[in-house]
């Protein structure tokens, strides 16, 4: 078999003028199944790059004739994909400095090794490949210990971790390609999923009334115990919430402001309704909602309305008093588009110049949710999690959020980053017959006399205090959907179905809405 038949690891092309030098190089790279081309000048490698196809160019940075940085840029421009490693005896910064800046995918300096160039080519060629294989080879490992966990599960710190987990194997499959062994890690999240929702089923009500000694950390506690600590501690600090943030969207960000801060994650369980009303106004107060009733019952006259950015200055400032003791400067800020950040800025240096707390909510990621049951676009770009996770990052590499953080972090200044709530992305729908007086959300439903015709995919109970929730009268009945189940009336059945089947929402019982990330971040 000649060398023209033979499958090769991939084409190499190295220019340099001292090729004679690197026998021992080009015959490790070729015994390693790769086929090298070499050239003494720059020339005559563009020339060869337009007739030829290669998979990587090694190009020493000082020739005759056209340099090296020369030649890259002129590889830039005809293909801007194609990875080149720049060589060279420079050990000046400057030198990498430009080569980095003109985009070389590698710096190596001469002398190298054999050893050395293999370990880059194979690096550039063969890693996606490699890391393909690692990552399948271990979520199959990994698999059959998954199902036995799921199995044996019983607290809420067990389903947390495991829900965690699987997020992580997603993000790592995606990144990998492997879409098959994706569609089991759908099975196994759907398995979590409805273990998630019979434990919610079975204990919330334990949790919401004797607190952490049984359950997780709730809503409530999340100030207490996260932020309070860092007030203690410092003279200004910052509380960042992402509204409706999924646990695979927070993962997706945190390369981004790992580049700004030190991070510490735990998860704690969002309080139900997983809704703006119910769960933010109990991180904001540290109430929950049959206490907040009793603290100001008027505010539980405007039903469904109930808290949206009317109250959560007037929570948040009393319950950082009460936490402090004290009477520091208390600022709450809610932002919603990007022409808002630079005055948001300008205000936070003030903010964090001097003693304070400050809480800043940003609502684009709770936008964009929404905006795809109403928008066709953003329906096309968003159609599932992966593509939901692609806008989040790509929103937040250009938001007022990073700014914030980032002026954060060149303060000095520590910052609590959370979220009130997840979303799920619904599939299923659940029919309800219901009377005018009901809720209008589709994943949960307060109202009288109300029936669900499957009733495997409901939470219900009619008593108001066995969630702490407002007092609602008698025969009042509260329901929230489970899993990825939304409600839809008999009447104009066939159309509500088609409308918001494979919408993302959010209000019920599920790990996507009720995990969610709290994150302590230093600056570096």
């Amino acid at each position: 078999m000649t060398e023209a038949t033979k499958t090769v690891a991939g084409r190499v092309l190295w220019v340099d003028d001292e090729v004679d030098f690197l026998r021992p190089h080009l015959m490790l790279l070729r015994s390693s199944g790769y086929h090298v081309d070499a050239v003494m000048n720059g020339q005559d490698a563009l020339e060869l790059l337009t007739g030829s196809s290669y998979d990587l160019v090694l190009l020493d940075e000082r020739m005759p004739g056209l340099r090296g940085i020369e030649v890259l840029d002129r590889i830039r421009s005809s293909a801007p994909r194609l990875p080149v490693v720049m060589i060279t005896k420079s050990e000046e910064e400057s030198t990498m400095h430009e080569a980095i800046g003109r985009r070389a995918d590698d710096y190596i300096v001469k002398p190298t090794s054999p050893r050395q160039v293999l370990s880059v080519v194979t690096r550039l060629l063969a890693g996606p490949a490699l890391r393909h294989e690692h990552i399948t080879r271990d979520f199959s490992r990994r698999f059959g210990e998954l199902q036995e966990q799921l199995s044996i599960a019983a607290s809420w710190r067990d389903w947390a971790e495991l829900y965690s987990e699987l997020v992580d194997w997603e993000l790592k499959l995606e990144e990998a390609g492997e879409a098959g062994l994706g569609e089991i890690l759908k099975g196994l999240m759907s398995d979590l999923n409805r273990g998630f929702c019979d434990l919610v089923a079975d204990r919330y009500a334990d949790w919401v009334h004797e607190g952490g000694e049984t359950g997780p950390t709730l809503s409530v506690d999340v100030l207490p115990r996260f932020f309070r600590p860092i007030l203690d501690e410092d003279p200004a600090a910052l509380l960042v919430i992402m509204d409706c943030m999924r646990l695979d969207q927070w993962r997706a960000i945190l390369p981004i402001i790992s580049e700004h801060f030190e991070i510490e994650e735990a998860l704690y369980a969002g309080i139900l309704p997983t809704a703006t009303p119910f769960a933010r106004n109990a991180l904001f107060g540290g109430l929950f909602p049959d206490e907040l009733a009793e603290f100001r019952p008027a505010w539980w006259e405007r039903g469904d309305e109930i808290g949206y950015n009317s109250f959560e200055d007037e929570l948040f400032e009393r319950q950082i008093h009460r936490l402090t003791a004290s009477r520091i400067p208390v600022h709450y800020e809610k932002i919603f588009t990007a022409q808002e950040g630079d005055p948001l800025l300008t205000r936070l240096g003030g903010y964090l110049s001097s003693p304070s707390a400050t809480a800043l909510v940003f609502g684009f990621v709770d936008m964009l949710t929404h905006g795809r049951a109403r928008s066709r676009l953003i329906w096309e770009m968003a159609q599932d999690t992966s593509a939901l996770r692609s806008l989040t990052v790509t929103w937040f590499e250009r938001s007022p959020a990073l700014k914030a953080l980032q002026l954060a972090a060149q303060r000095g200044v520590r910052v609590l980053l959370t979220t009130d709530h997840g979303s799920i992305h619904c599939r299923r729908s659940a029919t309800i017959y219901a009377g005018r007086d009901a809720s209008t959300n589709l994943r949960y439903k307060f109202g009288h006399d109300m029936k669900v015709e499957n009733p495997g995919a409901v939470m219900t109970t009619s008593d108001a205090d066995e969630w702490r929730l407002p007092p609602g009268g008698l025969n009042r009945t509260y329901a929230l959907c489970r899993e990825d189940y939304f409600f839809v009336y008999p009447t104009r059945l066939r159309e509500y179905q088609n409308r918001y089947r494979d919408s993302f929402l959010h209000g019920g019982v599920s790990p996507d809405e009720m995990v969610l990330p709290v994150a302590l971040l230093t600056p570096r």
